[in-house]
C-alpha cells in the first residue's frame, strides 16, 4: 500500500478506541487546533454524565490526548477542554488504522 500500513499489524488506539473516548475525540478533532469548549457544553453535545465525561477526559488527559483546563470567569469556574497536538496525531493515526482495517485492498 503507498501509505505503509500493514492491515495485519495495524492496531487502533486503545485509549482512543473506547466508544465514550472516540466519541470525545472526534468531537474535540473539529475545533481548532487552540479552540477550546467548556466542559458543559462538551457534555451537552456529547450527551454524557458529568461523571462519564469526567472518567473518560482524565483517561485521554494521561494520555497527553486532550488538555484540561480550570479557570474562572468572574466567580464562576470554568473547566476548558482541548484536543492537543498528540492527540490530533493519535486521532489521525486511528482513523488511518481504521481506514486501513476497513478497506485493506484500498490503494491511497
Amino acid at each position: 500500500m503507498s501509505d505503509g500500513i500493514d492491515p495485519q499489524v495495524t492496531e487502533l488506539d486503545p485509549v482512543i478506541h473506547a466508544q465514550a473516548r472516540l466519541r470525545v475525540v472526534s468531537a474535540l478533532s473539529v475545533l481548532r487546533e487552540d479552540d477550546r469548549v467548556t466542559f458543559p457544553r462538551l457534555q451537552d453535545s456529547l450527551r454524557m454524565t458529568a461523571g462519564n465525561l469526567s472518567v473518560h477526559l482524565r483517561k485521554l488527559e494521561d494520555a497527553g490526548y486532550v488538555e484540561v483546563t480550570k479557570t474562572h470567569h468572574g466567580r464562576t469556574p470554568t473547566t476548558l477542554v482541548r484536543l492537543t497536538r498528540r492527540g490530533r496525531l493519535a486521532f489521525d493515526e486511528y482513523t488511518a488504522a481504521l481506514r486501513a482495517l476497513l478497506n485493506p485492498l484500498e490503494e491511497s
